[in-house]
């Protein structure tokens, strides 16, 4: 099927015409003020995401004069200055694998986030006379993502972490750049680290939190719309179990971090004698957080779920209840019912098919996730910490200790 016949099929399942449709698309990644103002760079294209290009540019910008500096001044492996560049996992996993992988993310995120929408209302999920409030809600969000408050507000945080850490002198990253006994000769390298690189990763970083926002007030916004959700789908969350593909999306940007994470604590572990036992904790709450984070836009559709079950376990039971207070009257009493609608219901059907309808009610979720929701978003957040782990519990008893935990 092309994309004429899917939009004809769309308006004829939904009701809602193909020009109505069209407007119901909203990217999270698109047309807000960093990406207007990386258009004007030649970063981005007129059309597309210009993804490639930016992942290319922001990573050597924020590492190659970095390591260039350190190579002139023989501070890259040498240990002239304490320890050598080579020995910051942190600094070259935040800009080399960390800063492509929040841009690529956005490719994922902005194809999801269109096509989920269309399929809300093509769904019937939202029926076609609740389709102009949603149109409301969707300029309402894009007027916010567009807004260059929430940038300010995001340059501000950056600006005050730099300050903290600046006033406290504890970003043991730049030792490598600074004079040995004067920790406050921090040479280019450092400066480079502290006020360009740095700032490059957390602007995206907070980005990425801000878009999370936008996507729990814009699932929150249709939440409140009066949704058609039907207790019975098969996929046990009302019909929005489609939904649960897309946390998905956001597995690259829980990878950076947690690479990130990861190198940084075995940056203690080799060089600081820090044992792995000691930082369980900090990982399991780092993974905790970082899975919860990006499923908290899903929770919106709670309250609808709920109160959906909640009313059909009621409407379902009283149906169940009648069906087969019928049956037992006319088969087990042997009582003359007549002609009665509800014996008489083809898509009713037998006393084992009506429980069925009771018994997919009662399986119904209030949270439209699946294993496809958190699963990936966890491996995400395991594998870089599982790579760190391997640098003192070897791989073979790491591998079976995950086994036995498993199984």
């Amino acid at each position: 099927m092309n994309n004429y016949d899917s939009t004809i099929e769309a308006e004829r399942s939904s009701g809602v015409a193909p020009a109505t449709l069209a407007s119901l698309g909203l990217s999270v990644v698109r047309d807000d003020p960093a990406f207007r103002l990386q258009r004007k760079l030649g970063l981005i294209p007129e059309t597309g995401l210009g993804i490639a290009r930016r992942a290319l540019f922001w990573s050597l910008l924020a590492w190659l004069p970095i390591a260039v500096w350190a190579a002139w001044t023989g501070r890259a492996i040498a240990e002239t200055a304490g320890e050598p560049l080579l020995a910051q996992f942190g600094i070259h996993v935040r800009f080399l694998v960390a800063i492509p992988l929040l841009i690529f993310a956005e490719g994922g995120v902005h194809a999801m986030s269109g096509n989920l929408l269309l399929r809300i209302v093509t769904t019937g999920i939202v029926p076609a006379d609740q389709v102009p409030a949603m149109q409301a809600l969707i300029r309402r969000l894009a007027r916010l993502r567009d807004a260059v408050l929430p940038w300010i507000a995001i340059l501000g945080i950056v600006v005050a972490g730099i300050t903290v850490s600046d006033m406290f002198n504890r970003v043991h990253e730049v030792e490598w750049a600074t004079d040995p006994g004067d920790s406050r000769s921090m040479g280019f390298g450092a400066w480079w680290f502290l006020y360009v690189g740095r700032p490059i990763y957390l602007t995206l970083l907070l980005a990425w939190a801000w878009r999370v926002v936008l996507l729990f007030l814009l699932f929150g916004g249709i939440a409140r719309l009066r949704l058609s959700i039907v207790p019975t789908h098969p996929d046990r969350t009302g019909g929005l179990g489609f939904l649960a593909r897309f946390p998905a999306a956001f597995a690259p940007v829980v990878f950076a971090m947690s690479a990130v994470t990861a190198a940084m604590l075995a940056h203690d572990v080799v060089y600081h004698d820090i044992s792995v036992k000691t930082l369980r904790i900090q990982m399991a709450v780092f993974t905790v957080i970082a899975v919860l984070v990006f499923l908290l836009p899903m929770l919106a559709f709670a309250g609808p779920l709920a109160r959906a079950k909640r009313q059909a376990l009621l409407d379902y039971g009283a149906l169940v209840s009648e069906h087969g207070r019928l049956v037992h009257q006319r088969w087990i009493e042997g009582k003359r019912i007549g002609e009665h609608k509800v014996l008489d219901a083809p898509e009713l059907g037998p006393v084992v098919q009506v429980a069925t309808l009771y018994t997919a009610v009662t399986a119904m979720r209030t949270v439209p996730l699946s294993k496809s929701s958190v699963m990936p978003l966890l491996l995400a957040a395991v594998l870089p910490l599982l790579i760190m782990l391997a640098l003192e519990i070897p791989v073979g008893q790491l591998l079976a200790n995950i086994a036995k935990a498993l199984l």
